[in-house]
């Protein structure tokens, strides 16, 4: 009678251990951390950091509903954010309180990349010529208050001249009911994203020249740069979602116009078609954008009440909710 040979499974690696190493020094290196910030004469993690990460929890959770994959997705980020302590290619003298200054931004950016990449269709949001109307008049007062119409250089009025073609295509199709076809919805969608990465880029630089939190007198100063801090990081989703969108455009490394970037392009352009909605805008509702948009840039323009990147957020927030509540208020009106 012939014997069966036994057979053995492989057990595997058991990655326990390594985790278990890899979890200590993280705590160790935590620890250092947290006495060199003690012990430093400057301040290396700003009161400002823990806002922006705020508002893009507080978004992020708004958009999600779920705090388990915030967590989640910190948590990865936070192990990435390590290589922050990496030295730089061309950094002759290594200075680890400059990395801990950095530390906490590319933690931030590994967040809303990672969140961007994980809930894309939830991210992206909707489009329609509404919002498109009011982007075209911020992008038309934000040229006028900048004062280039004055410029004499060719490759800027260049520029200025495609920014209006493309406004006054976006204002067209708010005061017609001509058809939204592909073709459009793709143009309008590719317009919005480029005026918002430029009000981002522009609104990201101006929160940044604030002073720091912990360095203003007065708690009403700290509250209104920190609320832009909060503001700047709850929006820092929509700004990297745009960015992506974008960049898309451009070919890559493995990709330089071949079948690949082909393939990308159309799915890009696809994801960029879905998001702009075919509902035609009531007219008399682009008349009200006009006339609210126009007079308080108009009115901020002659008075210089608030900076106009503040203005131009105000008007993106404001005006849906005044559009809401006279629609309610028309409702409950005609229901009587």
């Amino acid at each position: 009678m012939a014997t069966k040979k036994k057979t053995y499974k492989s057990k595997g690696i058991d990655l326990m251990p390594y985790i278990k190493i890899l979890g200590v020094l993280a705590f160790a290196l935590l620890l250092y951390i947290s006495y060199r910030i003690y012990a430093s004469e400057r301040t290396l993690i700003p009161i400002s950091i823990f806002a922006l990460i705020g508002g893009s929890f507080f978004q992020i959770k708004r958009i999600t509903k779920d705090w388990g994959f915030i967590f989640f997705t910190a948590i990865i980020s936070f192990i990435i954010s390590f290589l922050a302590f990496l030295p730089g290619k061309h950094e002759h003298e290594y200075n680890f309180e400059n990395h801990i200054e950095i530390w906490p931004f590319l933690f931030l950016i590994f967040f809303l990349f990672l969140t961007a990449i994980f809930i894309k269709e939830k991210v992206i949001p909707k489009l329609t010529e509404g919002i498109t109307l009011i982007q075209s008049m911020s992008i038309i007062y934000w040229i006028i208050d900048f004062g280039v119409f004055e410029t004499q250089n060719i490759f800027v009025i260049i520029l200025l001249s495609i920014a209006v073609l493309f406004s006054l295509f976006s204002i067209f199709h708010a005061f017609t009911n001509f058809e939204l076809t592909r073709t459009n919805r793709l143009t309008l969608s590719i317009w919005s994203t480029v005026v918002y990465v430029i009000f981002a880029i522009e609104h990201i630089f101006l929160v940044f020249e604030n002073n720091q939190i912990e360095n203003v007198n007065g708690i009403t100063n700290g509250i209104y740069i920190a609320l832009q801090y909060f503001l700047l990081g709850a929006s820092g989703v929509y700004i990297v979602q745009s960015y992506l969108m974008l960049l898309g455009f451009l070919p890559g490394k493995g990709s330089f116009f071949n079948s690949l970037y082909y393939k990308e392009l159309k799915e890009l352009k696809s994801d960029h078609i879905k998001r702009y909605s075919t509902e035609q805008i009531n007219i008399f509702h682009s008349f009200l954008c006009v006339f609210f948009v126009g007079s308080v840039f108009y009115a901020n323009f002659i008075f210089k009440i608030v900076p106009k990147n503040i203005a131009i957020w105000m008007v993106f927030v404001c005006f849906p909710i005044i559009l809401s509540f006279y629609e309610y208020v028309k409702n409950k009106k005609s229901s009587y």
